[in-house]
Parts: structure tokens; C-alpha cells; sequence
């Protein structure tokens, strides 16, 4: 069996696009991989954890899984939004069990040991005696979180960028011209996928190239010989006109948060790695107009999206089983099609090496 170390330098990521090729297939198969992605990629970056608006008042509470860990965002009663791990103290349980919710404090269900809404331990039934136990140094864990437009960020690390510096000024800058204050989460979908993560990633990036192939009204929509790749240092952004709006807008931030921008409408991707051949894509939908009169044509859009998705579901499963066939080791990318794909492979190396 190769070493981890030897797998991840079979990868060449100095090579320019034109001469390069995909990751080797072995980093979408080989757990020890996927182990070292949680380990680098998503505990170092900032990853969305909630929207705002799910914590409108005091007592309000997100929760979520990132690389692993069980994470839980509250509001506190001083109108503060902090992370915690979700973690009892005590042994381990999850304080909080609900995906989101209200509460007055946050109790675990096992031992009913209870923490204030800004993490501090009040509350330990049938523990008098403890000899040694300081119960300021017991409250919740805390994680660094960030408000990035309409959404929560976090970052399980202490983070060496704030999100500002993470982000980019570029990506910054074209987002507040989009004034995502305009639209409204409607409507969350998830998709299972029986693939790892990256493939999802990789079918997103790869410039349109499966789109008059595999999304046939998709393709009828957008004007394809016009479709535009620009890459930042963490980001990618894919455009092309579109028949119903001036131009639609993809956005990718590494590692694994995509923006699909429509004007008044707007969809957002977040990947979230379950095992190495499995994943969990959760789909939110937002509109400029969210009333009664509208809805039926939300959900139009909705399953419009939906039977694209379930296109791409099955074309990812095809292709994590073909990565695993021995006649199979890498691809060559198209220089006009994978510019996006390139940069997210690059980005991945460099953390999975510094990871070894």
C-alpha cells in the first residue's frame, strides 16, 4: 500500500493548466485522504453554519456537523451570536439535540448538566463532594464564529484570517454589489450522494463542460459558447447569459460553498463530506419575492433546480465507481472548460501537504 505522503505528492500542482491534469483517483477512494481533508481543509477554513435570520431573537439556536464535530450557535441573552462545540463537559453528550430551536438555557440530556446561553456551566445535579472541580473552567468550548452578509460563519480552528482577509476584497466587492439583503430564504433540500465529496466539487468546476450533455434544459437556458471562467485565490467564478435574466453568476469558495446567483432568485450549495464515498449536499433557496401570490413559481424554480441535481446525482455515483476501477488513474482538464478545477485541486494539495 502507497503512503499517504507518497499519494498526495502524486500530484503535480506546478504544472500549468494546459500540460495538467486531475488529482490522482486515489485521493477520492483512500479514507486516509478523506481523514486528512477534515484535518486540514474544512477544520482551517471558515464554514457556514447558520443563517442570521435563524437567530432573530435571544435563546434562538443553530446546530450543525463540520468536519466531524457537532457544533451549536446560539444567541445569548445579551443579543450576542456565539459557537460552541456541542459538547457536554460531563461525558460528552450533545447539549443540544434539536437541528435549531429556542431556549431559555441549554441542558444535556443525559445529566442534566446546564449552560447559560453564552456557555457558562450553571447547573451540575447530584455533584456536590467533587473535590478540585471549578466549574469556570467547564462551560461549552467555544468556536470562532463570523457574520458574512446573510450567513454564519465558523471556523473550528483559531483562525489565522478573519473572514474578511479569507474571503478575498475581489469576492467582497461583488458581492455587496449584489445586495443579497434583497432576497429571502424560501425552502432547504438535501441530496445524498453515493460519491466523495470532491467529485461533486469537480462536476461543479468543470466550466459547463457536462452541461449540453447531461442538463439538457439547463443547457437550452444559458448561452454556453459565452460561458466565462475567473478564478481568484479561493474562489471561482463561472458566468454566462442567461434567457430569462442579463447573466447568471456561480460562485465557488473554497472548499465546499457554492453561490448560484440569478438576480431575483438565488440557490446556495453547501458539500458536506459524510465518508470517503459518500456526501450530503444541502440545497438553500432564496427569492426577491416570497409572498403567497409568488410561491407557485418559486416552486417552479425549485423543481427546475431539483431535476438538475438529481441529474448530477447520478452522474457523480458513475463516477466514484469508475475512479475505483483499475483502468483508471487520472484525467487530462481542458484548458478552456477547468480552470476552476485546477485552482481547487491546487488549493487542496497545498493543504493537504502542509497537513503531512
Amino acid at each position: 500500500m502507497q503512503s499517504l505522503r507518497d499519494i498526495i505528492a502524486a500530484y503535480d500542482p506546478d504544472l500549468p493548466l494546459e500540460r495538467a491534469s486531475t488529482i490522482p483517483a486515489s485521493w477520492y477512494t483512500d479514507p486516509r485522504v478523506f481523514d486528512l481533508e477534515l484535518r486540514t481543509a474544512f477544520t482551517r477554513s471558515w464554514q457556514l453554519a447558520g443563517r442570521v435570520e435563524q437567530l432573530s431573537e435571544a435563546g434562538r439556536f443553530v446546530t450543525c456537523d463540520i468536519a466531524g464535530q457537532p457544533i451549536v450557535v446560539v444567541r445569548g441573552s445579551d443579543d450576542i451570536i456565539r459557537a460552541f462545540f456541542n459538547v457536554c463537559r460531563h461525558h460528552a453528550a450533545a447539549v443540544v439535540t434539536a437541528a435549531e430551536g429556542s431556549a431559555k438555557h441549554l441542558r444535556c440530556p443525559y445529566h442534566g448538566w446546564t449552560y447559560s446561553l453564552d456557555g457558562e456551566l450553571k447547573g451540575t445535579p447530584d455533584f456536590s463532594g467533587a473535590c478540585d472541580f471549578d466549574r469556570r473552567t467547564n462551560g461549552l468550548v467555544p468556536v470562532a464564529l463570523e457574520q458574512w452578509h446573510t450567513w454564519l460563519l465558523v471556523n473550528l480552528e483559531s483562525p489565522r484570517r478573519p473572514v474578511a482577509q479569507f474571503l478575498e476584497s475581489a469576492l467582497q466587492v461583488q458581492f455587496d454589489d449584489l445586495h443579497l439583503e434583497r432576497l429571502s430564504w424560501m425552502q432547504r433540500r438535501r441530496y445524498v450522494l453515493d460519491c466523495n465529496w470532491k467529485v461533486f466539487v469537480d462536476n461543479y468546476l468543470d466550466g459547463g463542460y457536462h452541461v449540453p450533455y447531461l442538463h439538457q434544459d439547463l443547457h437550452n437556458a444559458l448561452d454556453y459558447s459565452n460561458y466565462i471562467i475567473e478564478n481568484g485565490e479561493r474562489y471561482c467564478l463561472q458566468s454566462s447569459p442567461h434567457a430569462t435574466r442579463e447573466r447568471a453568476l456561480y460562485y465557488w469558495i473554497y472548499p465546499n460553498f457554492m453561490v448560484n446567483w440569478y438576480g431575483t432568485t438565488m440557490d446556495t450549495n453547501l458539500v458536506v463530506p459524510l465518508s470517503v464515498n459518500r456526501t450530503e449536499v444541502i440545497f438553500d433557496f432564496y427569492f426577491a419575492d416570497v409572498s403567497d401570490a409568488a410561491r407557485a413559481d418559486n416552486l417552479a424554480s425549485i423543481a427546475a433546480s431539483e431535476k438538475i441535481q438529481n441529474e448530477d446525482v447520478a452522474i457523480c455515483a458513475s463516477v466514484q465507481r469508475g475512479l475505483s476501477s483499475r483502468a483508471y488513474t487520472t484525467g487530462r482538464l481542458s484548458p478552456r472548460r477547468d480552470a476552476g478545477e485546477h485552482l481547487f485541486h491546487r488549493l487542496l494539495h497545498r493543504d493537504l501537504q502542509r497537513g503531512l
